[in-house]
């Protein structure tokens, strides 16, 4: 039984519900024993009534070792936790002058103390800097209207919450952007191994088989050779997907909205005023059979896709050109590159070529076949078209489209 690959995916951000989890527990152990054994600057116990302190931390115990389960993945942690997390923390601000009166002259700790950043870093990593704009706004506003008259340590403090918990916010959107950008790549790395492997298999079996058949078939004659006609038939159309590839011409788009830039392939579905770019190759492909080749490069070819749609025809009319002057039998080839500053397509055939001054004769005749079907429509995308015949080896059509047909149609798609 042949194996099968399993990806496991971990999400980015796990790690840092964990050490959400971790940092809650730990500080809220940290104001229990701050609570115990802390002492103000004159040595006495920090809390003049220790029961709303006690009372207030037994319940925060309690919270937070109740709801470690909310804080172990974005999914858990919903918005109604969120919320009333905070207020757990804003009543905990609130209640300290109420446990220590002199909390507003001396600048000590607030009941719940560096447990309140563990809510605000929930919200950052749940919804990213905005959240946690939002939930270090309401702790700021708390501790000022607890110390009354704001310390300069208390600005301080309340300065580095709201910043840090707005960066760790912005680094979470940035790691989900991230992720997305590899989890895209993968799935294309996965699906190009399998449109290869599917390619190789299908080159080895079915259109060697098929190939054979119609060679036999038209040998054989008779019903065989209506047989081998079908079998060029299928093997002309699955040379065509191996080719073109297994789904629709894509675009390509970029948002940088959120901190990485994610590139998204999508499906090409033109909508009114705007042209994407499209692959040449899926174009020409269909061309393959079993009198023309067809090769081409290994990556997408990009032209607008009027321009290519143009260029296409061109060829077609170049192939057409070559079965009515070279005969059915006539061999064809379809060469395309990919250069820096255009894209060049040659037509090739085996054919007795073109006699020197035949073509300037059929245009005076008003036989417009190459000036129109195929110099016309390079003319009116800004292309060229070549003709080179040597009479006894064959004709030679080059066609060329600058690379600006794609560059055009990227800056029409940002407008």
């Amino acid at each position: 039984m042949a194996k099968r690959e399993r990806v496991v995916r971990m999400s980015v951000e796990q790690p840092l519900w964990r050490a959400l989890t971790g940092y809650r527990v730990l500080t809220m152990i940290y104001a229990v024993l701050l609570a115990v054994f802390g002492k103000d600057h004159l040595g006495r116990q920090l809390f003049e009534r220790p029961w709303v302190a006690f009372a207030y931390l037994a319940f925060l115990a309690v919270w937070t070792l109740a709801t470690l389960p909310k804080v172990r993945s974005a999914a858990s942690c919903t918005k109604r936790f969120l919320g009333a997390d905070l207020v757990v923390a804003l009543t905990g601000i609130m209640l300290t002058p109420i446990a220590d009166v002199h909390s507003q002259t001396f600048d000590g700790p607030t009941l719940p103390s560096i447990w309140t950043a563990g809510a605000v870093l929930a919200f950052a990593i749940k919804g990213g800097w905005r959240w946690a704009a939002f939930a270090s706004t309401f702790v700021a506003a708390a501790n000022i209207i607890q110390r009354g008259e704001p310390s300069r340590d208390t600005f301080h403090n309340v300065l580095l919450v709201w910043v840090a918990s707005i960066a760790i916010g912005y680094v979470v959107e940035v790691a989900r952007a991230s992720e997305r950008t590899l989890a895209r790549a993968l799935e294309i790395e996965a699906a190009t191994r399998e449109r290869e492997r599917l390619a190789r298999d299908i080159h080895d079996s079915v259109l060697q088989v098929l190939a054979m058949v119609q060679r036999r078939g038209t040998a054989i004659g008779g019903e065989a050779a209506e047989l081998g006609r079908l079998a060029g038939e299928q093997e002309v159309a699955l040379r065509t997907l191996v080719s073109s590839g297994l789904v629709p011409p894509t675009r390509v788009s970029e948002d940088a909205a959120e901190g990485a830039v994610v590139r998204t392939v999508e499906v090409d579905e033109e909508s009114p005023g705007e042209e994407a770019p499209c692959d040449l190759r899926t174009l020409l492909a269909p061309h393959a059979g079993p009198r023309t080749s067809f090769a081409e490069p290994g990556a997408p070819v990009l032209l607008l896709a009027s321009a290519a749609r143009e260029l296409a025809a061109a060829v077609s009319a170049a192939l057409d050109n070559v079965r009515v002057h070279a005969g059915e039998g006539a061999q064809a080839w379809i060469l395309v590159e990919d250069e820096p500053g255009e894209v060049i397509v040659t037509v090739r055939d085996d054919g007795p070529g073109i006699p020197e001054g035949r073509l300037a004769q059929a245009e005076g005749e008003g036989r417009m076949g190459v000036a129109l079907s195929i110099r016309g429509r390079l003319r009116d995308i800004g292309g060229t078209a070549e003709v080179i015949s040597v009479p006894g080896q064959g004709t030679e059509v080059e066609l060329k489209v600058p690379k600006a047909q794609v560059s055009r149609g990227k800056a029409g798609s940002a407008r």
